[in-house]
């Protein structure tokens, strides 16, 4: 308003009554129109805001119904998979993160899948076999020339977290799944695992549709299972699942 008065004041010492009004309009429009543009600017400010909520909100659906979409597209090329597999076999690296001890350890091996019936063979310095007969897991190691024999259920899954490769067949009842990253999905258990809290599988394109898994257990310890030169429907024989411990073998019943 200061410079309103001295825009009047000057028009009614030095002009004649048509300048006078003609200037004192344009003052009062000069004045007016800042404050309306500075309401403007605020008004056009709030309805971007606004739209800049809507488009976000839309935008966040929208990746929510492709997260879902791809999910569900994911989990039903696996199952589709599972549904023409009558047995797998491969090799394997297993890389066991122990969160106490700050350790890693690496075995590698053979593993065999005949759905129930599951065989892998440890490698390397303490070499063992882990047979799933379906009803039972027996671990037997062969220096120690000792087995170990107890009932196998989903609370077992923590000594045998390759068993989870026969069990992905049916995800949507076992998972809650998620999109982790690409290729990557997060799977967490609708019903108690033993201590396992949750897997990240790693899909694949290829024949069989699982490249690895990894599984966190509530300790926070991490067991990465990388498959390789998997082949599936090879005629495996039902022999090679059955334990018949050698001579001189002590078998613990646990």
């Amino acid at each position: 308003m200061k410079d309103y008065k001295y825009i009047t004041q000057q028009v009614t010492t030095d002009a004649d009554d048509g300048y006078k009004i003609n200037v004192f309009t344009s003052a009062w429009f000069k004045v007016f129109s800042q404050r309306l543009t500075h309401i403007s600017i605020i008004r056009i400010a709030q309805f971007g805001l606004k739209m800049l909520l809507y488009c976000s909100t839309a935008l966040l659906l929208y990746c929510n119904f492709c997260f879902a979409s791809q999910v569900d597209d994911e989990v039903a090329r696996i199952q589709k998979a599972y549904e023409n597999i009558k047995d797998i076999k491969g090799s394997f690296i297993q890389k066991s993160y122990i969160k106490d001890l700050k350790r890693t350890d690496t075995y590698k091996g053979q593993f065999f899948i005949k759905s129930p019936k599951m065989r892998w063979e440890y490698k390397g310095d303490k070499p063992q076999i882990v047979y799933i007969t379906g009803e039972d897991i027996i671990i037997y190691q062969k220096k120690e020339k000792q087995a170990f024999k107890t009932k196998f259920d989903k609370a077992s899954y923590g000594q045998a977290p390759i068993a989870l490769l026969s069990g992905l067949g049916d995800i949507k009842n076992e998972f809650d799944v998620s999109v982790k990253s690409e290729q990557k999905l997060l799977l967490k258990p609708k019903k108690p695992m033993g201590n396992i809290v949750s897997v990240e599988i790693t899909t694949s394109s290829e024949e069989f549709p699982i490249e690895s898994l990894s599984i966190i257990d509530a300790l926070s310890n991490r067991i990465d299972i990388y498959l390789k030169d998997v082949k599936i429907n090879t005629e495996l024989k039902d022999r090679l699942f059955e334990f018949s411990p050698p001579e001189g073998v002590n078998v613990l019943q646990q």
